[in-house]
């Protein structure tokens, strides 16, 4: 496991290392995959440790360079801490933000600790995150800051109303850092997943995992703040 503590300095970025927060056994898992295919290095970052600790041991067996790191967003202060010591000590060329809180509850019902709990995991985590972690891509001039985006960005569901408020903010939040990074030569887009993540579907995660390594690899005349999966 990485260190927590430490200054607000931060270490040159690596840019063969990619740093997954929100790792699970889903999508977070094939990005991983994915990335690691290519030799890149993985920082695992998530709150539960027994799934983290899963995933980090199945890459490794796979022959991975693999580290993990017990993190939870919903914890600010805590998370901010967490996000410094890897900057401090070996700053990733690409961030994936997956972290989110996901499910079924309403708007009327939800009290103002569950949805702050909520917002901090589905949006302040991001922007803490690149509020860290973007600076020494700005400063190298490369790097590149993705984040999971849902439909429900587009077409809020009552019945996933946190997740449709974080979804809809973190769009926002992810355009506002593409066009202020953007200038810096630093790429921020967001997958936006029209579709429920399934294995054995046109949105498997293994699928899904694939756009997220052509945004890396995308050229900067085409970048843009969005990137939508439509299963095809």
């Amino acid at each position: 496991m990485i260190p927590t503590g430490g200054t607000s300095n931060t270490a040159p970025i690596d840019p063969k290392h990619v740093l997954i927060i929100g790792a699970g056994p889903g999508l977070g898992g094939a990005v991983a995959r994915r990335y690691a295919r290519e030799g890149f290095r993985i920082t695992l970052v998530a709150r539960h440790e027994e799934s983290l600790a899963a995933l980090a041991d199945e890459l490794r067996a796979s022959g991975a360079n693999v580290d993990a790191m017990l993190a939870d967003a919903a914890d600010q202060e805590s998370f901010r801490l967490r996000m410094q010591a890897i900057a401090q000590i070996d700053a990733p060329g690409i961030v994936v933000y997956d972290a989110a809180l996901i499910a079924r509850d309403s708007v009327l019902a939800a009290d103002a600790t569950y949805l702050m709990a909520a917002y901090n995991v589905d949006v302040l985590g991001a922007i803490t995150a690149a509020q860290v972690l973007t600076p020494a891509m700005a400063q190298a001039r490369t790097g590149t800051f993705l984040t999971t985006g849902s439909w429900l960005s587009h077409d809020p569901q009552p019945e996933h109303a946190t997740l449709s408020i974080g979804k809809t903010a973190l769009r926002a939040v992810t355009h506002l850092l593409h066009y202020e990074l953007a200038r810096q030569n630093v790429h921020v887009t967001g997958v936006t997943i029209a579709g429920d993540i399934a294995d054995g579907t046109a949105f498997a995660p293994e699928l899904i995992a694939e756009a997220y390594w052509r945004l890396h690899s995308q050229p900067a005349s085409e970048w843009s703040p969005e990137a939508v999966f439509d299963g095809n």
